[in-house]
């Protein structure tokens, strides 16, 4: 069975930063597309940061230059490491699998939360 087990997320001030962890299955880690995405209450579920098995990321305008997504195939983990956060950032953060550009995992989501 295939798990995606988040951590990472809480409560910190404006300008403060977080780091988010994603542990996955290491039967599909080496060959998936890894990604963030969050939702705020309200608010549909937007792409924060994408980064490919070859390497390439993409991140969301208003997280570049904050937020930094990377990966170790050795851990099965993918961390977003998001600094001067801002209460915009304020959501809960998903973890997301796409392993051989086909089949979708989900993590089951950590709550952050900044304060202005």
């Amino acid at each position: 069975q295939v798990q995606l087990v988040e951590s990472g997320g809480g409560l910190v001030q404006a300008g403060g930063s977080l780091r988010l962890s994603c542990a996955v299955s290491p039967s599909i880690f080496r060959v998936s597309d890894m990604a963030w995405y969050r939702q705020a209450p309200g608010k549909q579920r937007e792409l924060v940061a994408r980064l490919t098995t070859e390497g390439n990321t993409e991140y969301l305008g208003s997280v570049k230059g904050r937020f930094t997504i990377y990966r170790d195939n050795a851990k099965n983990t993918v961390w977003l490491q998001m600094n001067s956060l801002e209460p915009e950032d304020t959501a809960v953060y998903y973890c997301k699998a796409t392993f051989r550009g086909t089949r979708i995992y989900w993590g089951q989501g950590t709550q952050v939360t900044v304060s202005s």
